[in-house]
């Protein structure tokens, strides 16, 4: 299977309600799709410009694929996992950072080598999890909507929320408190702070919500991304566990989390790690630092999202899935894919990602 050319295309997505984190408000879900042909048919990935926490914008992640990226590996072939590696190796030394853009040119790449090998890639991937169990995120809002918010999840069968905080300091509690109250005892709600706080008042807050016995899940990201000596203090003096996310782009990033214990657990964004391939290698580092993993993404649509459901149900030390991207849009533009029923998603068993049309790719 050699590859031919690569193609990007813009494609726009309109959220169902606006999605509201410490760090932005977004109204829809406006990636760069990516499809590699060649001799053999085609595929497909996508990457979303979070420029935020990535650094990636639509214009830099085009520019990546376009210039760079598809000139250094057009003309490469594509029989097993192993060419893989060989063929993200090409990549990644055709351009520095630009993770956003590698992933979905990865998550293409792995597409393809399933549909040679004709497996599901989570079955490529030596995996057998028929079905995984998402998350859903509930937006930072006045309190009351919160609530509304959460309560509609629940209605809808989530039985694990994710809460967005990190804009009020101490004030976040009383928004964790009161979603408590109304979806009781038996919902798991994870905290997000999305680097919104510092060291002193992530050990305030935390500390607030364990004496009130709001019997928080996780606390993910408290501190700036940066800050590693502050998320080692949190996490060695609080009792809730704590999820390291934007601390964790790169299986070095990864290595030095686990070997002073800097966090309980680590969140894999294929966005921040720059696709499957360096993925597998901080899978097997939490394997060996007996560190369990959440997957999430940024606000992505169904073509990616499925290729982190498919890592997802191919990795044992994968125990949390924060996979609601498509739960958020208002439209599904694919055919083919995992399929992504409230709080489950099942996994398919057509080749590759599993993804068979993608009208954006067809004019």
């Amino acid at each position: 299977m050699k590859i031919l050319n690569i193609r990007t295309v813009e494609v726009n997505i309109p959220l169902i309600t606006p999605f509201k984190t410490a760090l932005r408000t977004v109204n829809s879900v406006n990636d760069i799709l990516v499809c590699i042909e060649t001799d053999e048919g085609e595929g497909y990935g996508e990457a979303p410009p979070t420029a935020v926490i990535t650094g990636d914008t639509k214009g830099s992640i085009k520019c990546a694929v376009e210039e760079f990226i598809a000139p250094s590996i057009i003309g490469m072939e594509i029989t097993d996992l192993e060419s893989i590696d060989e063929i993200m190796k090409t990549v990644n030394a055709s351009i520095i950072k630009n993770t956003s853009a590698k992933a979905a040119v990865d998550m293409a790449l792995y597409d393809l080598c399933g549909k040679k090998n004709k497996l599901p890639l989570y079955k490529l991937l030596g995996g057998n999890k028929k079905e995984i169990e998402t998350d859903v995120t509930i937006s930072v809002n006045p309190i009351d909507e919160m609530v509304k918010d959460s309560i509609r999840a629940v209605e809808d069968g989530f039985r694990i929320i994710k809460v967005k905080v990190g804009k009020e300091g101490l004030k976040d509690v009383a928004r964790i408190e009161a979603i408590r109250k109304a979806v009781g005892k038996d919902i798991k709600i994870r905290v997000d702070a999305n680097q919104g706080w510092d060291r002193q008042q992530s050990i305030r807050i935390i500390k607030t919500m364990e004496d009130i016995g709001l019997d928080i899940d996780l606390v993910e990201q408290p501190v700036k991304a940066h800050a590693f000596e502050d998320l080692y203090y949190i996490t060695k003096n609080v009792n809730t566990k704590i999820l390291a996310d934007e601390a964790v782009f790169s299986p070095e990033d990864a290595e030095r989390l686990i070997r002073y214990h800097a966090a309980d657990y680590i969140n894999i964004k294929l966005m921040k790690t720059g696709g499957i391939n360096e993925a597998l290698r901080i899978c097997r580092l939490c394997e060996k630092g007996n560190v369990e993993c959440m997957i999430g993404c940024m606000l992505e649509s169904k073509i990616s999202v499925s290729a982190a459901a498919h890592l997802a149900a191919s990795q044992a030390v994968i125990t949390m899935a924060d996979l609601d991207g498509p739960c958020l849009c208002s439209e599904d533009p694919y055919d083919g894919g995992p399929a992504f029923d409230g709080p489950r998603i099942i996994m398919p068993e057509e080749y590759g990602i599993g993804i068979v049309r993608v009208p954006q790719f067809e004019n």
